[in-house]
Order: C-alpha cells, then structure tokens, then sequence
C-alpha cells in the first residue's frame, strides 16, 4: 500500500504518536462483535469494558507491550495532556492475546468531551519477559519516549479508533473511498 494512503498516516497517529514502522505482526481488537478498523467511530457507551485483543506472531516465547493511548486530551484543539495513557498490558505471548499478559496500567474507558479524539493501540515487541514497566502517571505519556527507555523500538503493528461524547454529532471528513479502505484494513 503506498504510504499517503496509510490510514495511520492519515490520521496523524503516524507522526504524531508513533514514528514510521512497518507491520510485521496481525493486531486485532475487538469491542463486543465489532472489530477496530483505523479511523472508525465508537461512541463512548460502545467502549466502556476492555476489549478483546488478539496478537498474532510465530513463538510463543516472544512478548509484547500493548499500550492504549489517547493523543487528543483533553481536547483536540488544545491537547495539553498529550498523550493519555488509557492501558497498558505487558509479557503478551505471540499468538495470544491480552488475558495472557501482565495488565500493569488497568483499562480506563474513553470518556471524551470535546472533540474527536484517536485512540491509538501500539503492539511493541520486548527484549524479554518481565523487561517492561508501568509508568508512574497517565497524562502526558510519550509514546515514544517509553518505547525508547525500554528498548522497544517501533511498533510492530498499531490501529486507531475516533471516539466523541455521547450525543457528539459529526466525525472526522474522509471520503467514502477512504472509509472502505479503512474497513478492509488497506
């Protein structure tokens, strides 16, 4: 896929939330009976439990961090506490998912209030197991700076979801070209 069609370049959350990587593992996270597409929109209702996320990969003996992040609070206009850390979710086996691992950074729903926010899950793979700590606070994380400071890389697979307050009307303008990339996954 040529990179201007990338929607994690679209979006922003290639630049500004995770440096340029190349996918080398399958990500999937799932709300209920609905699958995290790049770009589309959840309300806040559609995601107050966990959801399911399912890491793909050959070995078992290779782990991953799962982060959860929302780069846009509290607004996106005025993102002051860029980036919020929303989970955090260490020591993944390949070809599991999440309940396998280590949760260090408990899930805190997205509670939006002004504006449409991302939020971004990042799949890094460790050095190790037990190698990957939890921050001491969730307002202003970076992304990359954790990913630098435990020697974690790039990512190995990212998606992102809009979500905006309950009765928010409106969403981010894409063409329908667009959306139907985005919902294949392309």
């Amino acid at each position: 896929m040529l990179k201007e069609r990338d929607p994690l370049i679209v979006g922003r959350v290639v630049g500004e939330v995770l440096e340029p990587f190349n996918r080398s593992i399958s990500l999937r996270v799932t709300y209920g009976n609905r699958n995290v597409a790049n770009g589309c929109e959840f309300k806040p209702s559609q995601v107050v439990t966990q959801p399911r996320v399912q890491v793909g990969g050959h070995d078992f003996r290779t782990f991953y961090t799962l982060i959860m992040v929302d780069p846009d609070a509290p607004s996106p206009s005025d993102p002051h506490l860029r980036e919020y850390l929303h989970w955090m979710v260490t020591d993944i086996p390949a070809t599991t998912g999440t309940t396998f691992g280590q949760e260090v950074l408990c899930y805190e729903s997205p509670r939006p209030t002004i504006g449409i926010h991302r939020f971004v899950f990042a799949l890094f793979q460790q050095m190790g197991r037990q190698t990957v700590y939890a921050p001491a606070w969730r307002h202003n994380f970076s992304t990359r700076d954790f990913a630098e400071a435990y020697n974690l890389g790039t990512p190995v697979a990212a998606v992102y979801f809009n979500c905006q307050r309950e009765g928010g009307s409106g969403g981010r303008r894409m063409s329908d070209r667009y959306l139907d990339l985005a919902r294949r996954g392309l």
